[in-house]
């Protein structure tokens, strides 16, 4: 009897942790439920002190025959939770938006802009001595809302040392931009923004380098008149999908990106921290709005880190580079506002078709797209079925999403494509694919 009584003591015991590990499971899904059913309200401590108070009362209900050992072994999971669920309603940043320290090698400007955005501008002249290009360039970077890099900064500069006005703006609400209220982050908002910022640049229509995001934002603004009157020449950069009917096409990407193969960036990540992997995965999940009161949008910028986009920004080199990935900024200067990109992103597939208006259209463009791009394919050769005016393709061999990387001679490469294009110059490598071209590219799974 001794012996079998010795021997049930252990199940017991792991019946009972057993049971109280389920029970603080259940209270922290049913937070979780709460969170999203209530959009975070009072930063989490609704759903917290719901939760909190079912626990108690449920564990006290089901203790109510025991003595009070056993009812505060019921309660032991409910403190448990508690502590747990706690960690997502306290914040570990400021509320207030912090924005990065000015550039020691640029003047920071700050235009106030006709659609009320406020943008941070960046301005570098063309060296002296050199030919100067007769059009300002105006760069529209990839993100969207983020910072440009430091990497994107360096190109900038060799751009301007080859005789080019170049200018260059961070999208409101991302860098040195102030911010936006979150209903306004809108593809149609960042077209308008292009569009007051040459306005009141006011030297004519300029030409026009888009990456990316900052691609879609050319495209589209090359479908509407008024945008498009202020573009001399376009070069479409890595362009993502330009519409809802765009986005929704899945097929084949470039040749094998670093994506899983490069090493995890080194840095510290804030969606390692329960209250920004809770807010930040339950956004992309699209189960938690993004205008939550869980986090405000200016605590969400001021907690995202660059290590938080390892695998992002590994998805934008070519395995072969997968060991020697660059890092593309500091972290004085990195800034990314991620509930605000998920807005325009979803704007973008909610958007209607504008391939109607992009055939109308007449504005000189070039594409450009990368051999191990991580975009699909489709995605960029949509526009150059679609805009009749785009005149060559330029397919950057050896190079991933982000063509200008500072690795090798990459920067010169994709700056002698563009700067042909923009002097309207023969082209350094062939017209591929050309409109006649795109059913084999994509076959060919180039």
């Amino acid at each position: 009897m001794h012996m079998r009584g010795f021997s049930v003591r252990p199940l017991r015991a792991a019946a009972r942790l057993c049971m109280a590990a389920a029970a603080c499971a259940g209270l922290v899904i049913l937070f979780l439920v709460l969170i999203v059913a209530t959009g975070g309200a009072g930063s989490g401590l609704a759903a917290w002190l719901t939760t909190s108070f079912a626990g108690v009362a449920a564990a006290l209900w089901l203790s109510r025959l025991h003595t009070w050992r056993g009812r505060l072994r019921r309660l032991l999971p409910v403190a448990a939770a508690a502590v747990l669920t706690a960690s997502v309603c306290i914040p570990t940043f400021s509320t207030q938006r912090h924005y990065p320290a000015n550039l020691p090698f640029v003047v920071t400007q700050h235009w106030s802009l006709a659609t009320g955005s406020r943008v941070a501008v960046y301005h570098y002249p063309p060296t002296v001595g050199v030919p100067q290009h007769p059009r300002p360039l105006v760069y529209l970077h990839g993100g969207p809302i983020r910072s440009i890099s430091l990497l994107d900064h360096r190109f900038l500069q060799l751009l301007a040392r080859q005789g080019y006005n170049v200018y260059a703006y961070e999208q409101a609400g991302g860098g040195r931009s102030d911010l936006l209220p979150m209903a306004q982050y809108t593809i149609d908002r960042l077209v308008h923004d292009f569009g007051a910022f040459a306005d009141r640049l006011d030297q004519g229509p300029v030409d026009v380098l888009g990456f990316s995001s900052g691609a879609i934002v050319l495209a589209r603004g090359l479908a509407d008149p008024d945008t498009a009157a202020h573009v001399h020449r376009a070069v479409i950069a890595e362009p993502g999908p330009i519409d809802g009917p765009t986005a929704r096409i899945s097929g084949h990407q470039g040749q094998q990106s670093a994506r899983d193969l490069a090493p995890a960036p080194p840095g510290p990540r804030s969606t390692y921290i329960p209250r920004y992997g809770v807010t930040f995965g339950l956004m992309r999940l699209g189960l938690l709005g993004f205008d939550n009161d869980l986090i405000r949008q200016a605590e969400g910028v001021n907690a995202f880190t660059a290590a938080d986009l390892g695998s992002d920004t590994a998805s934008a080199y070519c395995a072969r580079d997968a060991h020697r990935i660059p890092v593309e900024d500091s972290t004085h200067n990195f800034s990314f506002n991620a509930a605000a990109s998920l807005q325009i992103q979803q704007t973008i597939i909610d958007s209607p078709s504008i391939a109607p208006q992009l055939r109308l259209s007449s504005t000189p463009a070039m594409l450009m797209i990368a051999e191990c791009s991580a975009q699909v394919r489709q995605w960029q050769t949509t526009i150059l079925a679609t805009d009749p005016a785009v005149q060559r393709t330029q397919y950057m061999p050896g190079v991933g999403h982000h063509m200008w990387n500072g690795l090798d001679d990459n920067n010169q490469r994709a700056a002698a494509v563009i700067t042909a294009f923009l002097q309207n110059r023969p082209a350094p490598l062939p017209n591929y694919p050309t409109r006649a071209d795109i059913p084999a590219f994509i076959e060919n799974q180039r």
